[in-house]
């Protein structure tokens, strides 16, 4: 009888209704390429660019949505019609509605499966839905998942309609905001200051996918410039397949391959001559992997790999360096949040997602800093091909945790400035769950430098074991245990963050010096704001040649540091949000708030300050 109910619910809620045209909601400011969002095919891109097939069915489009109170059954009737992927508190969902934690949001839509993929399994997949997500089809729960900024998969076959007819989809989210322990970045349900709207539901790319009894699951690739060798650890569902691995240059000429079994890795010897990867030559190699099962080819798909080699070392003074291929570089960026007026956590369109990218190598930058948020897989594609190096942060959670007692073993160290957080069971297990997953997902990135696990203090804990599992867990990257937080001597750098203008406040001689945070000039550009009262920098000017001014004052004083030992620097910030005005750009990305050639000449200084890495 159960199952009848909710088969007749879901009828209800995939019935046809009459949709009112697609319009963003609200009044708040917009991009230009708020009219560029097509509702019958937004975000049409592939979206998992490391692990690709040619066959895959995109979702995204108008959905339908209704929110309930928490606990509630499936609505019987749908609220209206919603934009995936853009979050339902966004202006492009259509929507723009808070859910809150005591509330959930659902979603429903129909498909049908291609007539062409009959035989093999299909697989439903999700970039990213935050935080909660449950999902039926055709009334069967398939599956859920935890977890607001990495990707997941089930396997849907079993419950699909017979080939030719409609199939319902259902999702149900619940994301608590700050009012759970979750990593939710800067969300609150009550924004101002630094913290900005709530994210709630899906905000990243749905799709379909055919694949294969026996099929390729995820692809780790890690170079080794040391050895020039190439190694493709290739996850699969069959128990134990023959797997195929070919690298080819940008010509599409073979260089290399190679083939495993046993579930281990293909180790592939590059040739002579091999192209490194840097800000200056981002070389990228096609790769192309095989799955053999029983003799027969199940799977094939394709990926991409650089040379590359993120380490520390000494220089010739004794003080400890980043280097990129075994040579010294200052890593310099902005601090990138990666928010939209319009979209929030989603850009309208690829164009417009790459264009902070590309607009912070024109102005002379070759790292970012990703603050506090996991961007799709396409946003770390475009910097692996444009040769930005990326210093990816976890998302800050559960800041309401108190402040334990100080161990024994950090008291009277220099280092020490402040005790730690004691959070729950559940919110440690939370924290690294997501961790591990974000690590994973992103890995084969060659753009990513730096695991961040902490921000400042928020949510810190157990800083010095979280700072030796992510190290171990991936050797190939630096840790940067947490940035401008609470100092123990643990991972390969000390973070100091200082605002206004720079400062060296703290030296590891051990460890490489970063200035993680400094900047925050402020600049109100009427018209082009969130707030029309509510706006702040650290400090505040009125043109951009005073802004320009004080950033260049800031760049020749950090110029100056590098001698004494920073190696890595981070200005705040790529743009403006909401009532955050200290971005190189306003947050509609409408105007240049500096003046771009004296800021990229600057920049390109302190980019190549040190040892370059031509």
């Amino acid at each position: 009888m159960k199952k009848l109910i909710i088969a007749a619910a879901i009828a209800l809620l995939a019935a046809p209704v009459s949709r009112a045209e697609y319009r963003p909601a609200g009044d708040k400011i917009k991009t230009r390429w708020a009219e560029k969002v097509d509702p019958q095919n937004p975000r049409p891109e592939y979206p998992r660019p490391l692990l690709r097939r040619d066959e895959w069915k995109n979702l995204n489009g108008l959905w339908q949505y209704a929110i309930t109170p928490a606990g509630q059954a499936m609505p019987e009737k749908m609220d209206g019609d919603i934009l995936v992927p853009f979050a339902v508190e966004s202006s492009l969902s259509g929507v723009a509605r808070n859910v809150g934690a005591d509330n959930e949001l659902w979603y429903s839509r129909t498909f049908t499966v291609p007539s062409a993929w009959n035989g093999r399994k299909v697989m439903l997949n999700f970039g990213a839905v935050d935080w909660k997500c449950d999902i039926w089809v055709n009334g069967i729960k398939v599956g859920s998942h935890t977890g607001g900024y990495t990707p997941f998969s089930i396997d849907i076959t079993r419950a699909l309609a017979p080939a030719g007819t409609d199939n319902t989809l259902v999702a149900r989210v619940w994301d608590p905001t700050d009012n759970g322990p979750q990593p939710r970045g800067k969300q609150v349900t009550d924004p101002k200051g630094i913290w900005y709207t709530p994210v709630t539901g899906i905000w990243q790319t749905v799709w379909l996918e055919p694949v294969g009894e026996a099929h390729i699951t995820d692809v780790r690739i890690t170079p080794d410039i040391d050895r020039n060798t190439l190694s493709v650890d290739v996850a699969a569902t069959a128990a134990d397949p023959l797997v195929k691995v070919t690298v080819s240059d940008a010509e599409g000429n073979t260089v290399a391959q190679a083939s495993a079994i046993n579930g281990t890795a293909a180790e592939i010897k590059m040739p002579g001559g091999t192209r490194l990867w840097s800000p200056a030559d981002p070389y990228l190699y096609s790769v192309a992997v095989e799955l053999f099962d029983g003799g027969a080819k199940t799977d094939e798909a394709r990926s991409y790999a650089a040379m590359r080699k993120f380490s520390t070392a000494k220089d010739h003074n004794g003080i400890v360096r980043l280097q990129l291929n075994n040579r010294n570089i200052f890593q310099f960026g902005p601090l990138d949040q990666g928010w939209w007026p319009d979209g929030l956590y989603t850009a309208h369109t690829h164009e417009a997602m790459v264009f902070d990218i590309d607009k912070t190598k024109e102005l002379g930058f070759n790292m970012i800093r990703k603050h506090i948020k996991v961007e799709p897989a396409t946003w770390y594609a475009h910097c692996d091909s444009a040769g930005i190096i990326v210093w990816q942060d976890m998302p800050s959670g559960d800041f309401n945790g108190h402040r334990g007692r100080v161990e024994p073993e950090w008291q009277n160290r220099r280092y020490f400035d402040g005790a730690e957080f004691t959070r729950t069971p559940q919110s440690e297990d939370t924290y690294r769950k997501e961790w591990k997953e974000i690590i994973d997902c992103l890995y084969s990135h060659p753009c990513i430098a730096t695991w961040i696990p902490f921000n400042e203090g928020w949510g810190q804990f157990k800083t010095a074991e979280i700072a030796r599992w992510t190290k171990e867990y991936d050797p190939t990257r630096l840790c940067n245990p947490a940035s401008g937080g609470n100092f123990y001597p643990c991972g390969d750098i000390l973070d100091l963050h200082n605002y206004p203008g720079p400062e060296m406040y703290l030296f590891d001689a051990g460890r490489a010096n970063v200035l993680g945070e400094y900047g925050g000039i402020g600049y109100v550009v009427k018209k082009h704001i969130w707030f029309p009262d509510r706006n702040w920098g650290y400090i505040q000017f009125n043109t951009p040649r005073e802004v320009t001014d004080e950033y260049v004052k800031y760049a020749r004083q950090i110029l100056d540091l590098v001698g004494r030992g920073f190696t890595g620097a981070v200005y705040t910030q790529t743009t403006d949000v909401e009532g955050e005005v200290n971005g190189f750009m306003t947050y509609d990305r409408e105007v240049m708030k500096t003046e771009e050639n004296r800021v990229a000449e600057i920049n390109r200084k302190l980019s190549s300050c040190l040892d370059d890495t031509k």
